[in-house]
């Protein structure tokens, strides 16, 4: 079997690892899951089978998240933000304007914030065995701590056969098999980091606003990810087909992967694109100067334009740089999206920092949320929400909503609690978070 060639794309500063194979009609983006290695993956029965099966009807891209298999080694763990820009730096350099996407367990909530964040570039998305919000989806009932132990204890023996594959963990060629497929996918070090952050994961607030076509897949009896976690996936999001398969193991079986990527291949090479997106997930920035009216009274109309275009001026390069976009300009702020909360909460400390030697200060409110695309403007709940948010930050504050500080997950960003809020005009009472130093 000739086996794909290995390249590398570039993402920010970091190498990707990315194999390509098969000559489908569209191009198919495998997510993996906890661990992986796009070369040693194909020494594993059931992953060659399944690699086989789907480049059968697409173009498969595959690919190792940064920190795993062939990809580099880097500090600490990769945010959901960050795996986003790995993703579409794979998919750049695979000359890929739009691709299906495969998220299997940990890949899943990476895949369904692409697609609510870039329908133009996510055709459509499967998921398998993965969850919105990993506290409530695992399995295992022992503490984290003690979960945690055990995988340090172990890696490298064959210990996630136990996890994923309990009814294959007594055969010993198989666990030696795994042992060394663990080994070269990750660092003891680096499968705990990622550990570390699932724990954080959420995105259950993210789920209407994929509008891609979406196929969700569950073991009734998988001893990893609760079945409910894949029945409620497919309930929030708008027309998921859910597909409940027979099977007591996380990993399929070379006989469970069959029926899996029967299915897989049904619903993609029957799934249709969908109109031109006019609602996209984003994160919405407000910023606000604070006393302007009484800083504008004292300076008098000339020093204050002239104070105002230096503001207006730095605010735009902070936007810039973090990579978001001006809407508008607010007259004493601004209103900007980003297509990543962690940047966005980085462009708003930014403009705070930056703006303060000139005399000014400013306060900030974010909130992650679908908006709809009004030509250059943008509208619905989630503006107002980020308005309201801002409203409610004091001076030099930036103030988040408990979306956002559950999407920056693994970003190392701070937050203390600044406790349940009623948003005027809103019905529901919002948890809101200050940003730390």
């Amino acid at each position: 079997m000739n086996l794909p060639e290995t390249r590398y794309a570039k993402s920010g500063d970091v190498h990707i690892a990315y194999q390509l194979n098969g000559e489908g009609p569209f191009d198919l983006v495998f997510i993996p899951g906890f661990v992986s290695n796009v070369e040693l993956d194909w020494e594993q029965p059931v992953f060659a089978h399944m690699y086989t099966r789907l480049a059968g009807f697409s173009r498969l891209i595959r690919f190792d998240k940064r920190g795993t298999g062939l990809s580099d080694r880097v500090y600490g763990v990769p945010s959901l933000e960050e795996r986003m820009d790995d993703v579409r730096a794979v998919m750049d350099a695979a000359g890929s304007r739009e691709a299906a996407l495969f998220g299997v367990s940990e890949g899943g909530p990476m895949s369904i914030l692409f697609a609510a964040t870039y329908p133009d570039r996510c055709r459509a998305l499967v998921l398998y065995g993965t969850f919105a919000h990993y506290e409530s989806a695992i399995v295992r009932h022992q503490a984290f701590a003690e979960s945690r132990a055990w995988i340090v204890g172990g890696w490298g023996t064959g210990i996630t056969a136990e996890i994923f594959e309990p009814t294959r963990a007594s055969d010993a060629e198989f666990r030696r098999s795994l042992a060394r497929w663990e080994r070269l996918s990750a660092s003891p070090a680096a499968a705990v980091a990622i550990m570390d952050m699932n724990r954080e994961i959420d995105v259950r607030p993210v789920l209407p606003a994929v509008r891609v076509p979406t196929l969700v897949l569950h073991h009734r009896d998988d001893p990893r990810i609760r079945v409910e976690a894949g029945r409620y996936i497919a309930a929030h999001i708008p027309g998921a087909k859910y597909v409940e398969l027979p099977g007591r193991d996380h990993r399929p079986s070379l006989a469970e992967s069959e029926r899996l990527i029967d299915e897989v291949e049904e619903f993609l090479t029957g799934a249709c694109r969908q109109i031109e997106p006019d609602r996209v997930l984003a994160t919405v920035l407000f910023t606000d100067i604070v006393g302007s009216t009484k800083k504008a009274i004292a300076l008098g109309d000339r020093a204050w334009r002239s104070l105002l275009d230096r503001h207006d001026e730095t605010a735009r390069q902070e936007i810039a740089r973090f990579r978001g976009r001006v809407v508008k300009n607010l007259g004493d702020g601004f209103l900007a999206t980003f297509d990543g909360p962690a940047r966005a909460v980085r462009c708003a400390a930014a403009i705070v920092e930056r703006v303060r030697p000139l005399g000014i200060a400013v306060r900030c409110g974010l909130h992650t949320g679908e908006i709809e695309l009004r030509g250059a403007d943008i509208g619905g709940i989630a503006v107002h929400i980020a308005e309201r948010i801002a409203e409610l930050s004091e001076s030099g504050e930036v103030l988040v909503s408990n979306t956002v500080r559950d999407l920056v997950a693994g970003s190392g960003l701070s937050f203390a609690d600044r406790g349940g809020h009623r948003l005027k005009g809103l019905p529901e009472e919002r948890r809101l978070f200050a940003l730390t130093p």
